[in-house]
């Protein structure tokens, strides 16, 4: 899953505020939409999830509860009203390839170093999977539940923000190529996943005479500065380790679409006995004109 800031402005920078605020706010969303959550990432102008939902209505609900909820409690900390995104979400499939996994997973811990920002994925200072992963500690945060601040403020009683808090500890899931292994075996990997990246990083420094940005540069910069560079190339449509695993996806993602548009023609056409493919949203019944 990648979500991207609207204008690509520094909105979910990295702090301790806002790091607490996307931590209670994942915490809140995996409560009431229990997905299962392998690894995330927040950049400064993006977040990227690596997810397993139940299925496509689990995900809608878990994505939708997540984005409208940080874009109005990150949107009161950089006074910012409506959407911060600039579209809903970006949701990938990735096959069932132990390789295309663990791919996904190695792309996800390389954020901050390869934008040369930070020499270690552990350096990233803001929520960030590699500390969570190698050493089984949870991602933090609070959410604040200000419907009930409010209602308790008209009802005239004397209370603070904080007293409508709810602490959450984010605990990441395996791989699901992982699941049958020991806890310490998999850590092992993403620990060596982790050097391997260092490794890379110090040495594409090296040949290039430069240093990274630093900790400290990340979180100085200011919420609202449009970089001036969008990333516009286009999105895969899957993530697979063979050919032949794509185009699987690929034909049977075709069949699902030809099937799903040749059901909404139906109901356009008034047919009410049309039966949608599984595992999707039907389309909106046709309009009923006054005449």
């Amino acid at each position: 899953m990648t979500v991207r800031t609207v204008h690509s402005r520094y909105l979910l920078r990295p702090g301790s505020e806002l790091n607490k605020i996307f931590g209670g706010c994942l915490g809140r969303a995996l409560e009431l939409h229990p997905v299962r959550l392998h690894a995330v990432v927040v950049m400064s102008t993006h977040f990227h999830l690596l997810l397993s939902p139940k299925d496509s209505q689990q995900l809608a609900e878990f994505m939708g509860y997540l984005n409208g909820n940080l874009s109005k409690k990150v949107g009161r900390i950089h006074e910012w009203s409506g959407s911060m995104f600039e579209s809903r979400y970006q949701c990938i499939p990735v096959s069932d390839e132990p390789a295309a996994q663990q791919a996904r997973l190695r792309y996800l811990l390389r954020h901050g170093c390869k934008e040369g920002l930070v020499l270690s994925p552990r350096d990233w200072p803001g929520v960030h999977s590699a500390t969570a992963l190698c050493d089984g500690v949870a991602i933090k945060g609070t959410w604040i539940d200000l419907t009930e601040y409010w209602k308790a403020i008209r009802r005239g009683e004397d209370v603070i923000v904080s007293q409508f808090g709810t602490d959450y500890e984010v605990e990441l899931e395996p791989l699901p190529c992982w699941e049958h292994l020991d806890a310490n075996v998999w850590r092992n990997f993403v620990r060596e996943m982790v050097e391997e990246i260092e490794r890379e990083t110090l040495a594409e420094h090296r040949r290039n005479q430069t240093v990274p940005a630093g900790a400290t540069a990340v979180c100085r910069r200011p919420p609202h500065f449009l970089t001036g560079h969008r990333k516009k190339s286009p999105a895969p449509l899957f993530h697979a380790a063979t050919k032949a695993v794509w185009m699987a996806m690929r034909n049977a993602f075709g069949a699902f679409l030809t099937s799903y548009r040749d059901a909404a023609e139906r109901v356009k056409s008034g047919d009410g006995t049309v039966f949608f493919p599984p595992d999707c949203f039907p389309s909106r019944l046709p309009y009923v004109s006054p005449a």
